[in-house]
This record gives structure tokens, C-alpha cells and sequence, in this order.
């Protein structure tokens, strides 16, 4: 391999077991402090594939994560968070994991190490080139995500990732790389530790950035969050209160006739 894969250098820590708790978590606290300086030195790469998200949502497309364990993970997450936070719909962003959906919670043996079902699993939602595919791989090296990657290449179909190695055949697969080389884990080659924290903060650098520009906030309020739970109507009655600076049972019945933040507002203004 002609790179260095740093995610599986070995701990600057020895003898970890010897260590208090107290120890224990304060050098892996030491560590994670070293990620958002990581994460802003790819700022540059994150505003690219950030550009080019925003770019094919505008025009009707899908941002698709594609990943396995931790990694897989994470996309999921990142997707599933969208419709309740920005109103979308569900099949607007779309989280794929290797082994499907049982690999959230369980790890799926074998499941990364296919060269086929990635791609098999971006056409069962038939991707296109109005699409783009992040694939995420702290290593680098899955070949569940670097396969799926190479057939979108082939198909037109925008592709990006995030990995913390450099040079990694993960980024020098997709046509836009993010790499956050956050260098060895607290315990050797546990990726799920910087890895896995600067990888969600540049999925939420990205999800959240794109839903802004695409008009999915307003001021800094989420305005097309759905409404589903007591907490959420409250949040989004105190907008309302705000924003048209009424009472809270008019801006609750407001809320409860119209549904959404967004659209109360605006009716209340037209009326």
C-alpha cells in the first residue's frame, strides 16, 4: 500500500489498563480536543463537496452516505436527523450501510469487504447523475465504499468522501475528498474514537450548511422542523411568539392550524 494509514498507528498512550479512570478520561479528552483543529484545516474540501451537495439538491437530486460499521453509522444518523430538523423528506438525504439495516446495530461479518453491493445498494434507489454519493471510511480502504464509488464514476454521478488518511484509495477514488487526518486513536486502531467525532462534524458541517442554503432556516430558527413531539410545539410556539411577537395561545393555536412554524408565520402575515 502506498500510503500511510495513520488511523492504525499505535498509541501515543501505553499502558492503558494500569490507568485510573480519572487518567483515563482526561488523555482521551486530550485527544478529542485535537479534532475541530483537524476538521478546520479541511475546511477548504468541505466547502467543495458542500458547494456541489447544494448544487444537486437545488436541482431536484439526492445526497446519499454510504459506509460500513461506525462510519455507516454515522450516515445514518446524519440522514435520519434531517426530516425532523429541516422538514425534508425522507428520501432527500439517505444513509446505506454494508449489511443493510440489521449493521446499525449489530455488526454484519464480511459485509465491507463486498465489491459489488454498494452499488447494488445505490440502485435499488435509483441513483442518477442529479445525485452525489459521499462515501465515508476512516480508513480509507473499505471496498464496500470504494467500489460503489467507482461505478458512480463511471455513471457521471457527482462523488466525495471523508476519510482521516491521506492519500488513502478512498480519496483517490472520489472526484471531491474531505480528509481529516486526526491521526493514531487513544487505543490503537479504534477509528470509532477521532475518526468517528470528526467524521460527524463534517456531516453536520454538510447536512446543516445545505438545508441553510436551500432556504430550510430562517433568521436561526429551524422553521420546517416537524412538529413531532410536545417538546418540538413548544420550541416552535416560542418561534412563533417571537417572530410575531403575540401571545402563546395565539401563537399555539396558530401553530396547531397550520402545522408548521413557516407556514403560521406567513398565513398570520396575510391575513
Amino acid at each position: 500500500m502506498d500510503f500511510i494509514k495513520t488511523t492504525e498507528k499505535d498509541s501515543k498512550y501505553q499502558g492503558l489498563e494500569k490507568m485510573t479512570v480519572s487518567q483515563l478520561l482526561e488523555n482521551i479528552n486530550s485527544e478529542d480536543k485535537t479534532v475541530p483543529l483537524a476538521v478546520e484545516k479541511a475546511i477548504p474540501q468541505i466547502k467543495k463537496v458542500t458547494q456541489k451537495v447544494v448544487e444537486q439538491l437545488s436541482k431536484g437530486g439526492r445526497l446519499f452516505y454510504i459506509g460500513s460499521g461506525t462510519s455507516g453509522r454515522l450516515g445514518v444518523v446524519d440522514a435520519s436527523e434531517c426530516p425532523p430538523t429541516f422538514g425534508v423528506s425522507h428520501d432527500v438525504v439517505i444513509g446505506l450501510i454494508a449489511g443493510g439495516d440489521p449493521a446499525i446495530r449489530m455488526a454484519v461479518e464480511n459485509a465491507e469487504d463486498s465489491k459489488t453491493q454498494g452499488w447494488k445498494d445505490l440502485k435499488e434507489h435509483h441513483i442518477s447523475k442529479k445525485d452525489i454519493v459521499i462515501g465515508i471510511a476512516a480508513s480509507g480502504t473499505t471496498p464496500y465504499v470504494i467500489s460503489a464509488l467507482i461505478e458512480c464514476n463511471k455513471h457521471q454521478i457527482p462523488t466525495a468522501c471523508i476519510t482521516s488518511n491521506h492519500n488513502s484509495p478512498l480519496s483517490n477514488t472520489a472526484i471531491d475528498p474531505i480528509e481529516v487526518i486526526v491521526g493514531p486513536e487513544f487505543v490503537t486502531g479504534s477509528s470509532r474514537m477521532k475518526a468517528g467525532t470528526a467524521q460527524k462534524l463534517v456531516l453536520n458541517m454538510i447536512s446543516t450548511a445545505t438545508m441553510i442554503r436551500l432556504g430550510k432556516v430562517k433568521g436561526n430558527k429551524m422553521v420546517d422542523m416537524q412538529l413531532s413531539n410536545s417538546k418540538l410545539v413548544d420550541r416552535g410556539t416560542k418561534m412563533i411568539m417571537i417572530e410575531l411577537n403575540i401571545g402563546q395561545k395565539e401563537a399555539k393555536n396558530l401553530l396547531k392550524k397550520h402545522n408548521s412554524v413557516r407556514i403560521a408565520i406567513l398565513n398570520y402575515r396575510n391575513e
